[in-house]
């Protein structure tokens, strides 16, 4: 059973900021496609209560069929230009692909449990890069910290990847770090008094 949603989609003949801005108000998210299967960039609009529904239960990565007035595009979400104050979908990206096909994808990075008693994690990557079939990307990974050590840390080669699916991402790219709270804490002490030193020198 395919895994990916069909959705409509209309041409948009119309461009500019003012064009842009009409399709919003109107309830539709201007949107780009493109890709080698496709000659020329097909600009259409979707349904933007359509398409977030499909992002929230999907996630970024999400597959969808444009039918464009009874044409079939297999596309993949590339970019979402959000709203910074309304967090509605502004534009989209996305890749003509093909079934079968291999992409490179950033796949999110969920972090799961606590580390040992007077420890703290720090993520220090929220995605790594992977290779997998465009039917099959994964949503998230999850990584597992429950007691972890002061001073372990996990890298991308720990994550444990599904199928097919293969690693991009530099392999020893840092994904998370156990350390003291304290330790951060007195960093911060340091800087506020390096600060305050150089404010009083001013």
């Amino acid at each position: 059973m395919a895994k990916y949603q069909t959705i409509e989609a209309a041409v948009r003949t119309e461009f500019g900021k003012g064009s842009a801005r009409r399709a919003r108000v109107a309830g539709q998210i201007p949107a780009v496609v493109y890709g080698a299967d496709v000659e020329s960039n097909l600009h259409v609009t979707v349904d933007h209560r359509v398409f977030a529904a499909l992002v929230r239960s999907e996630g970024v990565n999400a597959v969808v069929e444009l039918d464009v007035e009874g044409e079939k595009h297999l596309t993949m979400v590339k970019h979402i230009d959000q709203n910074v104050l309304t967090f509605n979908i502004d534009h989209l990206d996305l890749l003509a692909i093909k079934r079968g096909e291999k992409v490179e994808v950033d796949v999110p990075v969920i972090v799961e449990g606590e580390p040992a008693p007077g420890t703290m994690f720090v993520q220090d990557a929220d995605t790594i890069k992977v290779e997998a079939d465009v039917l099959s990307i994964p949503e998230e990974f999850k990584v597992s910290i429950e007691g972890l050590e002061f001073g372990a840390q996990v890298t991308a080669a720990d994550i444990e990847l599904d199928g097919d699916t293969t690693l991009v991402e530099d392999p020893e790219t840092l994904i998370v770090n156990i350390v003291y709270p304290e330790v951060e804490a007195e960093e911060t002490d340091e800087d506020e008094a390096a600060a305050e030193g150089e404010e009083a020198a001013e």
